[in-house]
């Protein structure tokens, strides 16, 4: 059987490198999407990718953009060929309480971490349906399910990726395509090693488990979703949090 190909926006990422890892790792030929200016670092790091034993494609493309969206997806499947997995995990932070958040931040954080999900789903999910087979997994998080201070957008965005979702499952379920979303509570990444120590302190003193998570945590979650095995489950949440929040 042709090895199916996955397509992870944001694949460049803290998360998204551990979730290209662990598909390349279940035998998927896997392209990692970047953004256009940002060509040299994810050249870089495919090259370091590489030399750690893990074969990944790059493609690049803004993701908030319907319009390039669709270039990437396009010159994908013409390079590789058609999108078996996608999974949306492009995502930024600008983070303000609501009385001083400007309206370019909440745009700018809405376009990319909810509308890049409709963009990139969009111009993959009637091949799949034609083709009986497809996994979308879509990165939300806990702050979209618990919402968090100075994070209106985050949290809005984060809540939107559950409600298209649970609604692109039921358009589907029934064509062989699965949707369904993992939200990860806070996760040792670049991103949150840069916080003050006092701040991560604080962050791991409100999860039961007393840690943060791991990237290759929420990637095995991605992985098992994404597994043919995995067929009946679709319109899921599954939480990655160490007990953060439990419902």
């Amino acid at each position: 059987m042709a090895r199916r190909v996955a397509l992870v926006t944001g694949g460049t990422g803290g998360i998204g490198t551990a979730i290209c890892r662990e598909l390349t790792r279940q035998g998927c030929l896997v392209i990692a999407n970047y953004l256009p200016e940002l060509e040299q670092e994810a050249r870089a790091w495919q090259k370091q990718q590489l030399a750690e034993g893990v074969e990944v494609e790059i493609e690049p493309g803004d993701v908030s953009s319907f319009e390039g969206a669709r270039g990437m997806v396009e010159a994908v499947q013409t390079r590789i060929g058609p999108v078996d997995i996608l999974v949306n995990c492009a995502g930024i932070t600008q983070d303000k309480t609501l009385r001083k958040m400007t309206e370019q931040q909440w745009r700018d954080v809405l376009s990319t971490n909810l509308d890049s999900v409709f963009n990139v789903t969009r111009h993959v999910i009637e091949g799949m349906i034609e083709r009986g087979f497809g996994r979308v997994v879509n990165i939300s998080s806990v702050n979209g399910q618990k919402g968090q201070f100075g994070q209106c957008n985050y949290a809005s965005a984060k809540a939107g990726i559950h409600g298209f979702s649970m609604s692109l499952a039921q358009e589907v379920a029934t064509k062989g395509v699965t949707v369904n979303s993992v939200s990860p509570g806070y996760v040792s990444t670049a991103m949150t090693l840069a916080m003050p120590e006092e701040v991560r302190d604080a962050i791991v003193a409100q999860v039961p488990m007393g840690r943060m998570g791991t990237p290759e945590e929420v990637a095995y979650v991605v992985g098992f979703l994404c597994d043919t095995r995995a067929e009946y489950i679709t319109g899921a949440n599954i939480p990655v949090n160490g007990g953060l929040y439990m419902s």
